[in-house]
């Protein structure tokens, strides 16, 4: 009994080994990352085995416009996540409780919004993005029916986000697990069964996710000896509020940055045609597997560095930088080593035509050194967010994502174009996300060893 709720409760990070409590905060992250993936890959796979490969292009060309809507849940959960670590770190009972209590506010205020500014900009959003018509009502049902049920998603991320930041990552991937095996489930039975098409994975991944965050709301209102969440917690208060806005909104416009180049490189992907789109959305799922190592050290360094920030160690929070980093780029070797052996028949999963997994294969080669450069980025990038310092990571992201990858991809689109291929070589979209992850990780490297990030701690 004991070691079960060692297991499902907060974790200390201020005492013991670093690179201990990181592995063993980060290995559930790993698995329930997984998980994660999965949502999104069960979905890809059911389609393109059920409906066909255009309805697979159809699930991938929608995700850019999803993300883009979802970048206020990306917010408030990078600041709560930071808040609660570093308040827990801290042992301050009752400042833990008012930020998950404001966090839970502005979640619901801002699933509502998404609710009715997702489903009116979808369609816009699709035509500027090119979407070729044989794939535009497949898109447009899909990320309205994903809008509608959004508040499962955001309470979610939000709420696992807080889990995490108290050091207890088994619970969330505990409720991950559940919903995801539901999601498998529902795909199947409402498209191999009802056949429901596209629509019928996103509803499916809508009741999977609200059964997720409600499992994650029930675990945190159990939590009674860390915080107590009261109905005067709810009422955002002005410090809580703008905390979580200051620390949060950096990653909010990082990912709506990214989000928009990955818009318009979106557009110039939807010019090479319906088998490029559904080797995107392969290879884009692979990748996902391929980054839950370094999404992982990442998270698990924003929490190590967050409580230990918060209870005034920060000898720990260097030496436990450098550890989890080396273990964070010694995982995502190897994953990616197993992926550019097996990468085939993970790719055949999702497609039978040969011509398909042969070009998604040749994309993902030339990301594959890239993964282990993310390793040091991620990992870095969560302890400079752990101690409170998200513009740093920010600036990297502008720069790399905006700076270099969409120039460099238009730039050998140009370069490229012939006669035959008008749009020029397609392989310039990996090529430009391959160098903009090999320069973040170099300018994240200088930019932790310079430190700045040491004085942004929350007073």
């Amino acid at each position: 009994m004991n070691v079960l709720k060692k297991m499902f409760g907060p974790m200390d990070m201020t005492e013991g080994t670093p690179w201990k409590k990181i592995a063993l905060f980060a290995i559930p992250m790993l698995i329930g990352n997984v998980a994660q993936q999965l949502y999104n890959t069960v979905d890809s796979i059911v389609v393109g085995r059920y409906v066909g490969d255009n309805a697979l292009a159809a699930v991938g060309s929608a995700s850019p416009v999803l993300n883009l809507l979802l970048v206020l849940f990306i917010g408030i959960s990078v600041g709560a996540g930071i808040m609660v670590s570093q308040y827990f770190g801290a042992k301050q009972k009752e400042e833990l409780s008012g930020t998950v209590g404001t966090c839970i506010t502005l979640t619901a205020i801002a699933s509502v919004l998404i609710m009715i500014v997702g489903p009116l900009a979808t369609r816009p959003l699709l035509k500027l993005l090119n979407t070729p018509e044989s794939i535009f009502e497949w898109c447009a049902s899909y990320l309205n029916i994903l809008f509608v049920g959004v508040a499962g998603l955001a309470f979610y991320n939000i709420l696992s986000g807080v889990l995490r930041g108290l050091g207890d990552s088994v619970s969330a991937l505990a409720y991950l697990l559940v919903a995801t095996l539901l999601n498998i489930v529902l795909d199947v039975w409402f498209v191999a069964s009802f056949h429901m098409g596209v629509a019928g994975v996103a509803i499916a991944t809508a009741i999977a996710q609200g059964v997720s965050s409600v499992l994650c709301l029930w675990r945190l209102l159990h939590m009674k000896d860390v915080f107590v969440l009261r109905p005067r917690n709810l009422i955002p208060t002005g410090k809580h509020t703008l905390d979580t806005v200051r620390l949060g909104l950096p990653s909010g416009i990082t990912q709506a940055i990214f989000s928009m180049a990955m818009i318009v490189v979106q557009s110039l992907t939807n010019s090479f045609g319906e088998m490029f789109i559904a080797a995107n959305v392969i290879v884009m799922r692979v990748d996902g597997f391929a980054m839950m190592p370094n999404f992982s050290f990442g998270s698990a360094m924003t929490t190590f560095a967050g409580q230990n920030v918060g209870g005034k160690r920060q000898d720990r929070v260097e030496s436990g930088a450098i550890q989890g980093t080396l273990i964070a780029v010694i995982v995502s070797a190897v994953i990616t080593a197993m992926i550019l052996i097996f990468g085939k028949y993970l790719m055949g999963i999702f497609t039978e035509t040969a011509e398909l997994v042969t070009l998604s294969m040749r994309l993902m080669r030339i990301l594959a050194v890239g993964y282990i450069a993310m390793a040091v980025t991620q990992s870095l990038s969560g302890v400079m967010r752990g101690a409170g310092d998200t513009m740093t990571p920010m600036w990297i992201s502008l720069l790399t994502t905006v700076g270099i990858r969409v120039p460099i991809a238009y730039g050998i689109s140009w370069l490229t174009a012939t006669e035959e291929l008008p749009h020029g070589n397609s392989d310039c979209i990996y090529i430009s996300l391959l160098v903009s992850w090999l320069m973040g990780a170099a300018l994240t490297w200088i930019l932790y060893r310079k430190g700045g990030w040491k004085k942004k701690a929350l007073s």
